[in-house]
């Protein structure tokens, strides 16, 4: 049973964010005694954030709704280095419209989340290459350098990890670390953020800004993780056989979303609800008892919360019409995904791949040749197969009882 005093502390940990935590009794007296502004970091490698990234936002949210004051820092400094945590390789080097562009698609989700303005405890969103981009190279290495050693930088995972596997690791992602801190400390000089939040990967990057800011400032900062989101089979949240789920609709569309959330295993229904919506506790230790067939029921509820949420209602709505024809029998739903092939068709294995079906014409053979495919409802097995629909026709292609898409002319 938690003693925490604060409003802020009590709901995160009563709905499953918090994994470690620097100083739980001070951060919890700051809580109750004034608004704390907190942030989390988020580099802009691609135009949309997965749903690995969403248990961070929705701390953000539980922030904003315990009366506290949200800061989402976008990573346009950070993406140009690359954050090494958790990767065998360098990322990519994008360009600066790139980066940019990628900041304003990103943005669209987080307004739907946070209330942004220009109140106490209103979201606000910066970019650290603002003031990341202005350091310079001596003065960094002077006021920042001389408070990190390079023998502790050395037993990070991020950095151990890499060497132990031999995998080269640049010059430039070695200093994300010291960046990355030193936002912290900008953030508290700047914005008086008391607060960094983070995935538990984070967790040595989160406290050597914490102590960077004492040593520069003698700031009283703090840092709060969440545990490793991983699914009841000990998959990585977010990864699916077909690729990434995308918070974005541009990435991916609404029906794919919602289904995702559907699909989840029933063991993860309580903890999803509890992370991921605004269902209250009472509600939810209601549906997570459900069994047998009715567990599907609060599957619903959880797809079309947390799609109410990310992407709309009217996105939830459709989705879930669409799922409800689809299922009901020989009906096609129209959101499905759908592709034309034009006047001269296309291959079956070909079509499986265009429209998102399999990741690639390799795995389309592959489950086409496990009978894995329908075609208006008759399996079938031939990757060459022409599918050549009539003018104003259209076929309904399944991939096992859950994905589908529409093949028209």
């Amino acid at each position: 049973m938690s003693t925490y005093e604060s409003a802020l502390l009590r709901l995160l940990d009563e709905r499953g964010y918090i994994h470690q935590l620097t100083d739980a009794a001070g951060l919890d007296a700051l809580a109750v005694k004034q608004i704390v502004p907190g942030y989390i970091g988020f580099d802009a490698t691609a135009p949309s954030l997965h749903i690995g990234s969403l248990v961070q936002i929705m701390m953000l949210r539980r922030l904003q709704q315990t009366g506290h004051k949200p800061v989402v820092v976008m990573g346009g400094g950070t993406t140009r280095i690359g954050d090494p945590t958790g990767r065998d390789e360098s990322r990519k080097m994008l360009t600066d419209e790139t980066i940019e562009a990628n900041i304003q698609s990103i943005f669209t989700v987080f307004d739907k989340l946070l209330k942004f303005g220009d109140g106490p405890t209103d979201a606000v969103m910066v970019n650290n290459h603002d003031w990341l981009g202005q350091l310079g190279y001596i003065e960094l290495l002077q006021q920042v350098g001389t408070h990190f050693t390079v023998n502790r930088m050395l037993t990070f995972d991020s950095v151990k990890l890499r060497l132990e596997r031999e995998q080269p690791m640049t010059f430039l992602e070695f200093n994300y670390m010291i960046l990355q801190g030193y936002d912290f400390r900008h953030l508290s000089k700047e914005l008086d953020v008391r607060l960094q939040m983070g995935g538990s990967d984070q967790w040595g990057n989160i406290i050597n800004g914490i102590e960077l800011g004492r040593r520069m400032d003698g700031s009283d900062l703090y840092g709060l993780t969440t545990p490793l989101l991983t699914t009841a089979d000990g998959a990585k949240m977010g990864k699916t056989a077909a690729g990434a789920v995308w918070l974005n609709e541009e990435s991916l569309p609404a029906y794919d979303f919602w289904q995702y959330w559907r699909n989840v295993d029933d063991r993860d229904v309580g903890k999803f609800l509890r992370l991921f919506t605004d269902l209250p506790l009472s509600e939810i230790n209601r549906l997570e008892g459900l069994e047998g067939a009715e567990i599907n029921a609060a599957k619903i509820v959880l797809a079309n919360e947390v799609t109410k949420l990310v992407r709309g209602e009217d996105a939830a709505t459709r989705a879930e019409a669409t799922a409800r024809v689809t299922f009901a029998g020989s009906g096609a739903g129209e959101d499905l995904p759908a592709l034309a092939t034009g006047p001269e068709g296309m291959r079956l294995a070909a079509i499986l791949t265009e429209v998102g079906l399999t990741a690639s014409n390799g795995e389309a053979k592959r489950k086409l040749a496990e009978g894995a495919v329908k075609l208006e409802g008759e399996t079938v097995t031939d990757p060459a197969q022409l599918v050549l629909p009539e003018e104003g026709q259209t076929f309904r292609l399944s991939l096992g009882k859950k994905r589908h898409a529409l093949i028209c002319r």
